[in-house]
This record gives structure tokens, C-alpha cells and sequence, in this order.
């Protein structure tokens, strides 16, 4: 897997089976992430409005694409977290080889069914790819400004 990203920032993964749990243990681990990429804001007042709601759509995000693995591909098998510069990208991956496709139309004021048009209106951009006998599911939203991911320390 060819990732041009590497060097520019920092990778995390966790490695996850079953479904009992994994959504909040995948918002948890996101969070904190988000926390050591100085994504949250420091001190409360006007300009940390906007990475709050921005923190808020990440995790929104990872909890619909880990719940979509749970409900359709056996649970997810690996959260990925790719904070490069001025984007963060979030890959799912699962052992289904399903693409994932939207429901049709329903009540939207029926639970369910909206994962994809979540992705939809809060990520820059998402989709997904087969791997292994499964595939993963990708997303990415823009960093808040300000947030850098820590350089590492040694020279190149």
C-alpha cells in the first residue's frame, strides 16, 4: 500500500474483533488521538467553537463507519487514523468483501439507514477499497486550523 503520507505527520492504529463495545472503545481511541494532535480546543471562549464541532463530526464519523461494519461485515477488523497536514483520514477495515451502498430512502425520522449520507455531508471525501478477502472504508475531513501534528524529532 503505497501511502504518500508517510513522514508528513503520524499514524495510528488499533486492531479490533467482535462487535461488544467497539464503537466507543474506536471513539475513545479517536479522541485522544485528536487530543495529542491538537485538535481540542485549549481554552473555552468563541474561536474554540469551531474545532469543538469539528471533533464532534470526526467522531460522528468513525462511530457510523464502525457501526456499518458491525451491522453489515461481521465487525470490524482495524481502525486507522492518518493525521497528515491539513487533512486527517480515517480507514476502516472489515473481512466483507461488500461495498458499501446506501439504503433505500425511508422516514428520516426512523433510526438507521443514514450512515452514507452522514459521510456524505461531513467528510471532504470517502470511499472505499477491497483488501484482502475484506476491504477497507476511507474517509477524510480537514484539520482545524492550527492543529499540526508533532514533527518527529529526529533530522532528516
Amino acid at each position: 500500500m503505497g501511502m504518500s503520507l508517510r513522514g508528513q505527520g503520524q499514524t495510528r492504529r488499533l486492531a479490533l474483533f467482535g462487535t461488544k463495545g467497539v464503537v466507543s472503545r474506536c471513539r475513545d481511541f479517536t479522541r485522544e488521538a485528536l487530543e495529542d494532535w491538537g485538535w481540542m480546543p485549549a481554552a473555552a471562549g468563541a474561536k474554540a467553537e469551531e474545532p469543538a464541532e469539528l471533533v464532534e463530526d470526526v467522531l460522528l464519523l468513525v462511530s457510523e463507519v464502525v457501526t456499518n461494519a458491525c451491522l453489515h461485515a461481521g465487525g470490524p477488523t482495524e481502525l486507522v487514523l492518518i493525521h497528515a497536514g491539513e487533512r486527517l483520514r480515517i480507514e476502516v477495515a472489515d473481512a466483507s468483501p461488500e461495498s458499501p451502498r446506501p439504503r433505500p430512502p425511508r422516514d428520516a425520522s426512523q433510526p438507521g439507514g443514514h450512515g452514507l449520507i452522514v459521510l456524505q455531508r461531513l467528510s471532504r471525501s470517502w470511499g472505499w477499497a477491497p483488501r484482502g478477502g475484506g476491504k477497507v472504508v476511507w474517509l477524510e475531513v480537514s484539520s482545524p486550523s492550527g492543529a499540526e501534528p508533532a514533527r518527529p524529532t529526529r533530522n532528516r
